[in-house]
């Protein structure tokens, strides 16, 4: 079933209030976003279910929103880099799923987002004279966020599947 642009439209916007009331969630419960990415899950759903264009738009706005409305992340730098690592999920995922299955498409879209999350530090950091440490990349991207990225690889595939395989469910997400 093709969905309608005002279909996408509308799940584009359920992802992205999931986007800001998750990670407030996890918060809530002392639950470190950094270490099990809530922000994520739903921009990466909203590429894959919604295409690459409203990913896109949705990692972009997610936490931009999310720190002017709940003060998390910080606004500089965090935010603006997760607006662009967020971004690239969306996209990537949207734009790969065209070429490979979900699962590859997710790992592609998680390599890529990690990237464009160096390259934003990266520049962010140097406008405020401080550097970025390749150290610090791999710990951040990789080490401390392994919880999140483990959650990401079975809950992602499996609610698409869950999607693609009931079509009345389709309907509904």
């Amino acid at each position: 079933m093709k969905k309608s642009s005002t279909q996408r439209l509308v799940l584009a916007g359920l992802f992205t209030a999931i986007g800001i009331v998750l990670p407030f969630a996890f918060h809530a419960l002392s639950l470190s976003g950094s270490i099990f990415l809530p922000m994520h899950i739903p921009v990466l759903l909203c590429g894959l279910i919604c295409g690459w264009r409203h990913g896109l738009a949705a990692g972009a706005v997610i936490p931009l929103l999310s720190s002017v409305l709940t003060g998390m992340p910080p606004l500089y730098p965090v935010a603006i880099s997760m607006a662009f690592e967020l971004s690239a999920y969306g996209a990537v995922i949207g734009l790969a799923s065209k070429k490979v299955n979900a699962f590859a498409a997710l790992v592609i879209a998680m390599l890529s987002g990690r990237a464009v999350s160096g390259i934003a530090n990266v520049l962010l950091l140097s406008l405020s004279g401080k550097s970025y440490a390749w150290s610090a990349f791999l710990t951040g991207a990789f080490v401390t966020a392994l919880p999140g990225i483990i959650i990401q690889l079975i809950l992602i595939p499996l609610i698409y599947a869950a999607v693609q395989k009931n079509k009345h469910l389709e309907r509904v997400i």
